[in-house]
C-alpha cells in the first residue's frame, strides 16, 4: 500500500559525491507518479479541482476518481435481471466533476438532465480513501478509508438500458453533470466503519428504498480489495458502494430525502 501523501522529493545537491549518485538523482527526477502535477507546469487555462467538505473541519477532501459498484444488494440485483448468487462484483466510474455537494440541513436544487425521460435515484454509502495500493488484502482494506458520506448515484435509466440492449458501453446513463450528489465526508476517527444500520430514501415523503447496510453482497473492504486488483487505488478515490432495491423514477418538482444511520440526511429537489 502507498502512503497517504507522497513524500517530498529531495532537491538535487549542488555537488554530487559520485557519478552513480548523480545518475540516481537524475533517475528520480525523471520519474513522475500518476496524477502528480509537475512543479511549474504551465497550462493555457485553469481547472477548478473537485472537493467534498469534511464534516466538523474547515478542510476539503480532494476527489481523484469516482468508482461505483453495480448490483451490490441481492434484491436490487434481481430487480435489474441478475443472479446475485453467481455474479462477481463489477465496477464503473463517473467523472470527478459529476460531484454535487449538498450541505446538511438544506434542500439542494438538482437539475433534471437532458436526453432522458426515465431518471432514477439510487441511495448509497460512499467510502473516501486517503491511502492507496494494489492487490490490497481484505483484512487491510479498511485502513485505506478516511471517512464516509451519504450519496446518490443518479441514473438516466432509459439511456443505460438502451446502450445495454445494443451491447454498447452505458456510460451515458451514469456519467453526466451532477450525477453524483454527496453529503460531507465524516472521518472514520469519529464515525467508525459503518457495517450495519438503516439506509433509506423517500420521494415526496413516501419511502421508496429501505434496507440495511449489512445486506450488501460485497462489503466495503471486499470492494476495495477487488478494485485494487484492477486499478492502483490512490488517495482521493471515492467508492459508491451500491444501492438497495426499489430504484425508480423522479420528475421535476420531486423532493428526495436520503438517510444512512450515523450520517446527516441528503435532500434534493428536482428542478
Amino acid at each position: 500500500m502507498t502512503d497517504s501523501f507522497p513524500r517530498p522529493r529531495g532537491l538535487a545537491r549542488r555537488s554530487l559525491l559520485s557519478t552513480s549518485a548523480a545518475m540516481a538523482a537524475g533517475a528520480v527526477a525523471g520519474c513522475a507518479l500518476p496524477g502528480q502535477a509537475q512543479s511549474g507546469l504551465k497550462t493555457p487555462f485553469e481547472i477548478t479541482p473537485t472537493t467534498v467538505p469534511i464534516a466538523g473541519t474547515d478542510l476539503s477532501f480532494p476527489v481523484r476518481r469516482i468508482y461505483c459498484i453495480g448490483r451490490n444488494y441481492a434484491a436490487h440485483a434481481r430487480e435489474m435481471g441478475s443472479d446475485p448468487t453467481r455474479e462477481p462484483p463489477f465496477f464503473f466510474q463517473k467523472p470527478t466533476d459529476a460531484i454535487q455537494n449538498v450541505a446538511p440541513g438544506t434542500v439542494a436544487d438538482h437539475p433534471y438532465p437532458t436526453l432522458t425521460k426515465n431518471y432514477h435515484y439510487e441511495i448509497e454509502l460512499v467510502a473516501a480513501l486517503h491511502k492507496g495500493g494494489r492487490d490490497v488484502p481484505v483484512e487491510q482494506a479498511l485502513d485505506l478509508v478516511y471517512g464516509y458520506a451519504i450519496g446518490l448515484d443518479m441514473t438516466r435509466r432509459d439511456l443505460q438500458r438502451a446502450m445495454g440492449n445494443e451491447k454498447k458501453p452505458w456510460e451515458i446513463g451514469k456519467s453526466f453533470d451532477h450525477a453524483a450528489p454527496i453529503g460531507p465526508i465524516h472521518p472514520v476517527s469519529r464515525l467508525g466503519h459503518p457495517k450495519q444500520g438503516a439506509i433509506w430514501l423517500k420521494v415526496n415523503g413516501e419511502t421508496r428504498q429501505s434496507a440495511d447496510l449489512s445486506m450488501m453482497i460485497w462489503s466495503v473492504a471486499e470492494q476495495i480489495s477487488n478494485l485494487s486488483k484492477a486499478f492502483e487505488l490512490r488517495p482521493g478515490d471515492i467508492i459508491y458502494s451500491g444501492t438497495p432495491e426499489n430504484v425508480g423514477p423522479v420528475v421535476k418538482g420531486d423532493v428526495l430525502e436520503g438517510h444512512i444511520d450515523g450520517l446527516p440526511h441528503l435532500n434534493l429537489r428536482i428542478v
